[in-house]
Parts: structure tokens; sequence; C-alpha cells
């Protein structure tokens, strides 16, 4: 977990479109966890899967209609090529996400600092945020997930993978994967003047936890 990445006031820590007003102070800074990115967000785990399926299938198929071994796994290592190409480029998507991805916490607000080839800054004040939950998705890392207010617009393609999943309507931002998630949420809690949240080890899809009252 990586804090006040910067004592020297004349840098802007990366992630921050200019140097933080008078009385707002940085809180944390991460990114994703690329690995975890790569299995919840890319879904690497599950094409892999699904090949694996299809790879068996066809193999079943094939045998069923009283073709030889040879015949049935004919089409075995071209499957295997496409299944490793797939999951390289899923793999490979997921690590400049989380490479180029810079999350911020300030006293005020949390910042987004998202896209490969375009980057762009997404502000949430903390204001327009109507309460922040988390959950556990793989090891210690986890999403910490904003429901913000009214006020407040944003594009679901724009925020993804940063987002919760499925909330196509009314976007959820989201810092997804993030190392040590309960010690984020626990310092986020202390910002918002909320309790402890409860640590839920479910999978990202599912309900999150405690929900933590924003001010």
């Amino acid at each position: 977990m990586k804090q006040n990445p910067s004592a020297n006031p004349d840098i802007i820590p990366d992630g921050l479109p200019d140097h933080l007003p008078e009385g707002e102070q940085l809180v944390w800074q991460g990114k994703p966890d690329w690995q975890n990115l790569a299995i919840n967000a890319f879904h690497v785990r599950k094409v892999a899967v699904y090949f694996g399926v299809v790879i068996i299938a066809q193999a079943a198929l094939h045998l069923a209609r009283g073709a030889s071994w040879a015949t049935a796994l004919d089409a075995v290592p071209v499957l295997i090529g496409l299944a490793l190409a797939a999951c390289a480029i899923l793999a490979a998507l997921a690590y400049a996400s989380a490479k180029t991805t810079r999350y911020t916490l300030t006293t005020k607000r949390a910042l987004m600092k998202v896209g490969i080839a375009l980057p762009v800054n997404i502000n949430i004040p903390f204001r327009h945020v109507d309460g922040v939950s988390f959950a556990v998705t793989s090891g210690t890392s986890g999403n910490i997930v904003f429901k913000t207010g009214g006020e407040v617009r944003l594009a679901y393609l724009l925020l993804w993978p940063h987002t919760k999943p499925w909330h196509i309507a009314k976007p959820q931002p989201t810092f997804r994967d993030v190392p040590d998630v309960e010690a984020v949420a626990n310092r986020l809690a202390l910002v918002l003047g909320g309790r402890r949240p409860v640590v839920e080890t479910k999978t990202h899809e599912q309900p999150h936890g405690l929900m933590i009252a924003a001010e």
C-alpha cells in the first residue's frame, strides 16, 4: 500500500491532475493487482475453461461419430493455440490497465486516473458519495465501491473495468482488486468518519460489505 508518495510540494503526485488545494491532504494511492484484475475483470480463467470445454466436447463428438482418436484430436493443437492467444491478449490488457491506473484518496475525494491509450482523470468528491463498501476478491485483494449520488453522471464504458459489474444504468466507480483492501477500507472509513467496515469473503459480483456513511 502506497501512501504520501511525494513529500516535495513542487511535485504533483502521479494520478493527480494538479496540486491539491489548501486544506486537502493526500491519504493513499495505489493501483490494481494485475493478476487478480486479469482473473476478476478480464475473466482469463473463464476463457481458459471455456476453451477446455470446447476441446473436450469436439473430441467427444468426433469419437461418438466413430472417428479414431487421431482424427478426434486433430483440431486440439489449433484450439489450444487459440486459447493461449486469447488468454495472452486478455492478460496483456489487464497488465496494461493496471500499469496505467492510479487510484487516489484524499481527505475530500477519491480520484481515478484510468485509460490505457487515452488516460482520463475521474474526480469523485465525498459530498457526492452516498456510501462506500468493499469486498475481498482474492487473498487480501479486493474492491472498494463508491455509490455516487444523483449529481454524478458517469459512463459505464468510460469507467470499465473500474466499476462494479452489471451496474450499467447507474455506474458505481470502483477501485478494482486493490492489494490489502481491508487496510485501505479502514483508512477510508476514518476519513469519512464511519465505522470499521466488515470484510465480506464473497466474489466481487455479489453484494459488498457494510456501507460506510459518507458526509
